[in-house]
C-alpha cells in the first residue's frame, strides 16, 4: 500500500525535462526561440516570450515537466497575450547547481524574471506544482499578480506528517535515475486520460535524458521538489488570495488525489473545496481529461482562459 502511494505522488518526478544551456541538453528542441536570463539569486533561467500584447502571462510548468508542455497554450494564445513560459531551476535549460529546490526559492526565481522583463504585473498560470508556486507568489508577491490560471494545481489536495514519512521512504536522487524504461513511459502515459501521440516528445526527451551527465542533477531537483510542496502547504492561506483565479481540473485527473493517500476523495471534492476557500475563485471541470489537462484539451482550455480575461 506504502509504495502504491508513493508511486502514484511520484509520477509527477518522472516526467519529461532537459538541462541547462551550458550542459549537452542543448540538444533538445524545443518549438519556439529560447532566451537566458542571469537572475540576481545567481541562477539562469530559460524562457520563451511569444506575442506581443500589452497583458502578460507567465507559465510555470510542474513538477518533472518543462516549458515545451506549454505548447498548445502558447501558440492557441501569443495571438492575444504576450506570452513568457519559463524552464524552472533543475529544469529543462534553465541551471541545475542550487544549494537547495523550494517553493519560496522557486517563487523568488519567477519574480525575478518578470523584474528583469521589466513587467510590473502579470497573469500566473501555473500547472500541477507551478500551480503550487502561483499561489504562494501570489501570497507573498500579490502586488505584482493581476491573477491566476491554475491547470490541475497542487497545494488544494492535503497531505499529513504521516504521509510525508510514506515519501521519506522511497522517493530520493537514486529512485528517480533508476527509473527504467518501462515505468518512464507508463508514468507519462498516466497523466493522460487517453495519451495523444502528439504528446509522445515528453516520453522520448525523457528517455534520452538519462545518459546526459547532468542527469543526476536534475533527478536530484525533482526529488527535492515533491518535498518542497510538502513543506510549503498553501491550503490555509488561499482564503488570504484577493485577485481573480480561474481554476482548471480534469475530471479524470489520475494524480489528484492520490486515491491511496486520499482514498475517501475525488478530484472534483479536492478542485470544490480549494476554490471555495479563495474570494474570488471560478472552478472550470473538463470532461475527458486527465492531470496535462491543458495540453490534452488545450482548445476548451484556451477558450477558457480568453473568457476569463474577458476576451469572448
Amino acid at each position: 500500500m506504502i509504495q502504491k502511494a508513493v508511486y502514484l505522488f511520484f509520477l509527477w518526478a518522472l516526467l519529461p525535462g532537459c538541462l541547462s544551456a551550458q550542459s549537452s541538453f542543448d540538444w533538445l528542441d524545443y518549438p519556439f526561440d529560447v532566451h537566458h536570463q542571469t537572475l540576481p539569486n545567481g541562477e539562469t533561467v530559460a524562457y520563451v516570450d511569444e506575442g506581443d500584447a500589452d497583458q502578460v502571462i507567465l507559465m510555470i510548468h510542474g513538477l518533472g515537466s518543462y516549458l515545451p508542455a506549454w505548447q498548445k497554450n502558447i501558440s492557441g494564445l501569443k495571438e492575444d497575450f504576450r506570452i513568457i513560459a519559463l524552464d524552472l531551476p533543475g529544469y529543462g535549460k534553465s541551471s541545475k547547481t542550487a544549494e537547495q529546490y523550494n517553493i519560496p526559492f522557486f517563487a523568488e526565481t519567477v519574480v525575478q524574471l518578470l523584474e528583469a522583463l521589466s513587467v510590473d504585473k502579470a497573469y500566473l498560470t501555473g500547472h500541477s506544482m507551478g500551480g503550487q508556486i502561483a499561489l504562494y507568489i501570489t501570497l507573498e508577491y500579490q502586488d505584482k499578480i493581476e491573477g491566476l490560471i491554475l491547470s490541475a494545481p497542487a497545494g488544494f489536495e492535503q497531505f499529513s506528517d504521516q504521509h510525508r514519512q510514506v515519501f521519506q521512504m522511497t522517493v530520493n536522487k537514486e529512485s528517480i535515475m533508476n527509473t527504467g524504461e518501462d515505468a518512464i513511459r507508463m508514468n507519462a502515459m498516466n497523466t493522460f486520460h487517453q495519451f495523444p501521440e502528439e504528446a509522445s516528445f515528453m516520453i522520448e526527451d525523457r528517455l534520452k535524458m538519462r545518459d546526459d551527465p547532468d542527469f543526476e542533477n536534475y533527478s536530484r531537483a525533482q526529488a527535492e521538489s515533491i518535498f518542497a510542496m510538502l513543506d510549503e502547504p498553501v491550503f490555509d492561506r488561499l482564503s488570504d488570495i484577493d485577485v481573480p483565479v480561474l481554476v482548471v481540473y480534469g475530471f479524470q485527473d489520475g494524480l489528484i488525489p492520490n486515491p491511496y493517500l486520499n482514498p475517501d476523495l475525488t478530484t472534483q471534492s479536492v478542485a470544490e473545496a480549494g476554490t471555495a476557500e479563495l474570494q474570488n475563485g471560478e472552478l472550470i471541470m473538463i470532461e475527458d481529461a486527465g492531470h496535462f489537462v491543458h495540453f490534452e484539451k488545450s482548445e476548451e482550455f484556451n477558450q477558457a482562459v480568453r473568457i476569463f480575461l474577458n476576451l469572448n
